[in-house]
């Protein structure tokens, strides 16, 4: 009788696993070199392809919100915000509805960087996030521009250099999407550190790191080229004393107070809308709600937010608590409802906004807050919420200063605030896992005794 391999207790022999992570061959200096060519050819196109979706967005809605409303001689800022949000809701749902792939999937289920989108779905997934920028969604084009970056990534590598593994075509493309996103490779250096960190393989931290760095250089480095503004803000300075830091520590837990109950309230918010079922529906009337926020909080609580960041900053005595408030209430509520309502896009924007005007509110409340310190800690601690990431978080923060001084106090602020988010849920809507199959019930073994 042929001997047969031992078997586990708990089932069948697994077939042999691969070396363990210590005894994978890390890249050597060459390969590095060889694939940054590639990498930084990634960035330029990535950063092309968000800069084509800002030029058209931004072209789109100066018809919407300018020459139509010119032409047919309407107040931009009055009914014509109801009208233009909820026929873009309905458009949203069409496009949703048959337009193939569907949008690719719902962007509250999806984080930053999410799954590798099929190439159908990706005309879809830009015209309806072109739709939902240029009409005045409370949405940001990162987590859309990311899918579309890494998908026609991903399908171009496996063609001409299938050697490429997936899983470092997606994180370069992503990487130089974040780069040009934010005009800096610094914020995709932070995000990516816990990732790549994480990705088996020998090497330094570094040799991971190194390709999806240089594709967030060129990135970047082309956005400058093209004109897109920096992330960066000019907030008046103000000297931060020691005695400034328990008041930094309130603002930035109150800012993930507020945070928080988006976070528990988005789900409430995205079954209520899904329970209609037709994305037609639940867009339209996501647009409907949407165009009676803005109504209420006017242009500044539209749109993605950083224009409106900017205009915030520009003159911020212009703004009492109660407008700043207002302003708060309403892109939080805003921010849900376009997250709920099958709109595609990403959260981070329109989250920045609201910690930049609550971070003035607290500022209002407290006149000794250094302004600087307040707005980042009121970004510090809403975007802690949304990403779940205390590196970005903290180079949101002080790049909406455009401070430095404030970063050792930030250093110490996101401490606390750490705590207040770690057990709390998600910003996010976590699809369920599918019930897991029942064990077949085992059936003994027929006596071997012959009847009598």
């Amino acid at each position: 009788m042929t001997d047969q391999p031992a078997q586990p207790e708990d089932g069948p022999a697994r077939p042999a696993a691969g070396p363990p992570e210590s005894e994978l061959p890390a890249p050597t200096p060459r390969q590095l070199l060889l694939l940054l060519v590639p990498a930084l050819l990634i960035g330029v196109i990535t950063a092309l392809v968000l800069w084509g979706l800002d030029t058209v967005a931004a072209g789109l809605q100066g018809v919407i919100w300018t020459n139509l409303p010119d032409a047919l001689g309407v107040d931009p800022n009055g009914w014509w915000i109801i009208v233009v949000l909820t026929t873009v809701g309905l458009l949203v749902g069409l496009g949703l509805q048959f337009l193939p792939g569907h949008g690719g999937p719902d962007s509250a289920t999806t984080e930053l960087v999410g799954p590798v989108l099929p190439l159908k779905a990706i005309p879809g997934l830009l015209l309806v996030t072109l739709i939902s920028l240029a009409g005045g969604v409370s949405l940001g084009p990162e987590n859309p521009i990311i899918a579309v970056n890494v998908g026609l990534t991903v399908a171009l590598l496996a063609r001409l250099m299938p050697r490429v593994t997936p899983q470092l075509a997606m994180l370069m493309a992503a990487a130089g999407t974040i780069g040009a996103l934010f005009g800096t490779p610094v914020a995709a250096a932070l995000l990516f550190t816990g990732i790549v960190a994480s990705v088996r393989g020998g090497g330094a931290l570094w040799d991971k790191l190194f390709t999806p760095l240089a594709a967030a250089a060129a990135g970047a480095t082309t956005m400058h080229m093209l004109g897109a503004p920096p992330l960066a803000f000019t907030v008046p300075e103000g000297t931060v004393d020691p005695i400034d830091l328990p008041l930094g520590i309130l603002v930035a837990c109150v800012s993930v107070i507020i945070g928080l109950i988006g976070a528990y309230a988005f789900p409430w918010v995205h079954r209520a809308f899904h329970a209609l079922r037709s994305p037609i529906l639940i867009a339209g009337l996501g647009g409907l709600v949407l165009g009676i926020l803005g109504f209420i909080g006017g242009p500044i609580t539209m749109f993605k937010g950083l224009e409106q960041i900017g205009e915030l900053l520009k003159d911020p005595g212009a703004y009492s608590a109660g407008d700043l408030g207002l302003m708060v209430a309403v892109k939080l509520v805003a921010l849900l409802v376009a997250a709920s309502a099958a709109f595609r896009g990403g959260r981070v924007f329109p989250s920045v906004f609201i910690g930049v005007a609550f971070g003035l509110l607290a500022v209002a409340l407290i006149p000794e807050l250094p302004m600087g310190l307040g707005v980042a800690c009121g970004v510090l601690g809403i975007v802690l919420v949304v990403t779940r990431d205390g590196w970005l978080s903290l180079f949101v923060a002080v790049a909406m200063t455009g401070d430095l001084a404030v970063l050792p106090w930030m250093c110490v602020i996101v401490l606390p605030a750490w705590l207040l988010v770690t057990r709390a849920p998600e910003f996010r809507i976590v699809p369920k896992a599918p019930p897991a199959e029942p064990k077949p019930k085992a059936v003994p073994d027929a006596d071997p005794t012959p009847a009598q």
